[in-house]
């Protein structure tokens, strides 16, 4: 039920001041209104989370996983009410929000599994030697515990997935932190209905309130409040650049500095090889049509450069691309701001000295239409031009056009870092292709073959992630297993008598855990 009001643990809150969701359709306000939290409600939320740390970090991974699990099934039960309400605030259509509530109970439930396979503990024992030369070795334990209370920011591009029981929410509740998310303010009544459906969670399970915590309103200062609160100890994010450096900034100033897993601005190139241009061109032109589209190309991995020797199959690729991308219907934005901004970024490419405008898509009616652009340039061009790098967030591309592998080398080096990173080979491009991939790997956290890097499977071995700016720290991916280790830390207790040790490093495993002890797998 949406009645406007925010979580601070189980209790339901209301303030004088609200504000409404849009439909970016039409502009208009959506009901009901939403109250507005304040820095003091962050505070009590911070507070709470706190407080339940220490209780809920020692749950059993068994107790965490049918938690998560619980969060899964409520989000299920809320039916169509929860798939209209987000295509009312986002403008996605049905389908795609339909898959994306899967993906959210999937990867809530894959975190379940972590749990229950027990690796993410990562106990390692080192047995005393008291008999050793010249000095003897004191017993040894390790396990890794959660960091502490987590804030996590919902995104606007995925109001699901993203978003209130997203990865950053499911990871961080998996290491055993308690999470307080700020909404996203573009759809605070879908973020409503999801943070209900983990309280319920969290009461059922009979945790303890502060586990989680739901604040929301559009102003800024209450992210701000909630990352320099210190009782906050890492931050999930995804958003722009500028979001997301701003929250560094915040955490870095604190007078005890927190990680932020902040992932902001990737362009993903897409690189095609000789053999694979000649033999496909214009099947490889509709494709990538396809997949810069999609969504109205508000997809973080979405190909915003393509690069290429130049030549008539690059020739035979663009023209293709050209008349695909010229029938692209314009598709409703994610928000206002958002088409505003894309519209300012097309604008500033389409009057660029060094950029030819290959297409526009078709024209369309109604607000926050974004109309695709396909451009094109010289690597020597876009190498000197650092600015044609930059991210537009929508349905924009350039085309790079290089005169030898060497000025591919030279376009790749000069990129910042991305998410991913695309090749088109056949057979015949291996050997060109052998000596880019040491630099795709400085580049990119996530390299693919014959495919389009919109799509990102929720598993055991994707990385979502990659070096600056693509994420504020390359160490770490926020989608898949290994995201909970963002949120984990490890402790060593030595010779702590068995009697104190906490379960999971005490002699007899009561947990069952996996170990390693003495170097080798138990």
């Amino acid at each position: 039920m949406m009645d406007g009001s925010f979580l601070i643990g189980a209790r339901a809150v209301t303030t004088d001041e609200t504000f409404t969701g849009f439909d970016p359709a039409t502009n208009e306000a959506l009901d009901p209104p939403f109250s507005v939290a304040t820095v003091d409600h962050v505070a009590e939320a911070c507070r709470l989370a706190d407080e339940a740390f220490d209780t809920y970090r020692e749950t059993t991974p068994e107790a965490r996983a049918a938690f998560l699990e619980a969060i899964a099934a409520n989000i299920e039960a809320i039916g169509d009410e929860l798939i209209v309400r987000a295509m009312q605030e986002s403008g996605l259509p049905r389908p795609r929000l339909e898959g994306e509530r899967g993906r959210t109970a999937g990867q809530l439930r894959l975190f379940a599994r972590v749990l229950r396979q027990g690796r993410w503990a990562g106990v390692t024992i080192d047995s005393a030697l008291p008999e050793r030369q010249p000095l003897p070795r004191a017993d040894l334990r390790q396990r890794r515990i959660g960091v502490g209370p987590v804030a996590v920011f919902g995104a606007s591009n995925f109001p699901l997935a993203f978003s209130v029981a997203g990865g950053d929410t499911a990871s961080a509740l998996a290491a055993g932190c308690p999470v307080v998310v700020k909404g996203h303010p573009a759809h605070p009544g879908t973020s409503a209905l999801v943070g209900q459906a983990i309280r319920d969670a969290v009461a059922a399970s009979g945790l303890p309130e502060g586990v989680f915590s739901l604040v929301q309103g559009p102003a800024n200062e209450l992210g701000a409040a909630l990352v320099a609160d210190p009782r906050i100890k890492a931050v999930g994010f995804t958003g722009s650049r500028g979001g997301g450096l701003a929250l560094v900034n915040i955490a870095n100033n604190r007078p005890e500095p927190i990680p932020v897993y902040a992932e902001m601005s990737s362009v993903n190139p897409v690189l095609l090889f000789p053999a694979a241009l000649a033999a496909r061109a214009e099947a490889l032109g509709k494709a990538y049509v396809g997949s810069l589209t999609l969504g109205s190309g508000q997809f973080c991995t979405n190909p915003g450069i393509v690069l290429a020797l130049a030549g008539p199959d690059l020739d035979r690729f663009a023209a293709t691309a050209a008349d695909a991308l010229a029938e692209a219907q314009p598709q409703v934005m994610l928000t206002s701001g958002i088409h505003a901004n894309y519209d300012r970024g097309v604008t500033e490419i389409a009057g660029h000295g060094a950029v030819e405008t290959l297409a526009r898509g078709a024209e369309g009616t109604g607000c926050n239409r974004g109309r695709a652009a396909l451009f094109a340039t010289t690597a020597a061009n876009f190498i000197a031009n650092p600015e044609l790098a930059h991210e537009v967030f929508g349905a924009a591309s350039i085309i790079v056009r290089a005169d030898n592998l060497d000025e591919v080398a030279q376009v790749l080096t000069a990129m910042e870092g991305q998410l991913t990173a695309t090749l088109h080979l056949d057979d015949a491009d291996a050997e060109l292709a052998r000596p880019l991939i040491p630099l795709l790997e400085r580049k990119a956290g996530r390299i693919l073959a014959n495919g389009w890097p919109t799509g990102v499977e929720v598993s055991y071995a994707m990385v979502h992630g990659g070096p600056f700016p693509a994420t504020s720290d390359p160490r770490s991916t926020s989608v898949g297993t290994a995201a909970i280790e963002r949120f984990l830390r490890p402790v060593c207790y030595q010779d702590i008598p068995d009697v104190l040790l906490p379960a999971p490093v005490q002699q007899a495993n009561p947990l069952g855990l996996p170990r390693i002890i003495d170097g080798d797998p138990e």
